[in-house]
């Protein structure tokens, strides 16, 4: 039967890697590289060089594909994601379908981790259901942007006996009210801790974490919102695109 491993790499630094994801990667025969254009090309060759990095002797090979676009602009955020995923799905289909035998093994290197703001799993859910594919397929943790931010930061994600909470710049902009004392914010594409009442509100950012261009700011809104808000739009100009986290903390 054929076999999947969906593989979390890290969040851009190859010494994230894990001991178990190494031993995944020495026995995947394809791996699936799903090309998001050439601003993101960085992203590509990261995976790319831990595979040469930390695959042994066991032979492979890269097979690349178009990763379908969500529409963007003035449209139902739930509907596009589902047009997205679905789009995904026949894609993946045909991968699996197509580039792997029945004896072989496929793998899909996922930044961060599967089980974290990634459809990869639910994707190949869904196509198991469809029973237009028949595999089994085994899920690698790995360490997420979360982690990075405060391990480069030096902060602990929580404070004693309080809770953490981890959510994206979509429903902080919408006005979300949290009793977390902690709050992750993930996804952010409007500068959305813009819209935090309490400007003493400690905020610890990064972005393009655990790689050479990594950027670090922390301090209280009042202080740093401004910023993070020019070194983010500059960031984007000259690399076309930014993935940066961030954690909010109640004074």
């Amino acid at each position: 039967m054929k076999k999947l491993m969906v593989i979390g790499i890290g969040a851009g630094n190859p010494d994230y890697i894990t001991m178990q994801a190494v031993k995944a990667l020495n026995v995947v025969d394809v791996f699936f590289l799903m090309d998001k254009g050439q601003s993101k090309d960085k992203l590509i060759d990261l995976r790319r060089e831990i595979c040469e990095r930390y695959i042994g002797d066991h032979p492979y090979r890269f097979v690349e594909a178009h990763s379908p676009e969500r529409e963007r602009g003035d449209v139902d955020y739930k509907v596009s994601v589902d047009d997205l995923n679905l789009a995904k799905q026949l894609t993946f289909e045909r991968l699996i379908n197509e580039e792997i035998s029945d004896d072989q093994c496929g793998g899909f290197l996922v930044w961060g981790d599967p089980a974290l703001y990634d459809s990869t799993i639910r994707i190949l859910q869904a196509i198991l259901a469809s029973g237009r594919c028949v595999f089994e397929f085994e899920v690698i943790p790995g360490i997420t942007s979360v982690q990075a931010l405060a391990a480069q930061h030096k902060v602990p994600l929580n404070q004693i006996g309080r809770s953490v909470e981890i959510t994206t710049g979509r429903r902080l902009a919408a006005g979300q009210v949290s009793d977390a004392d902690s709050l992750v914010v993930m996804l952010d594409a409007e500068d959305s801790y813009h819209q935090v009442a309490d400007q003493e509100t400690e905020i610890y950012w990064g972005a393009y974490l655990g790689t050479p261009d990594e950027i670090l700011i922390s301090g209280k809104l009042r202080e740093v919102a401004d910023e993070i808000a020019r070194v983010r739009k500059a960031a984007r100009l000259a690399n076309g695109w930014i993935m940066d986290t961030y954690l909010l903390r109640k004074p």
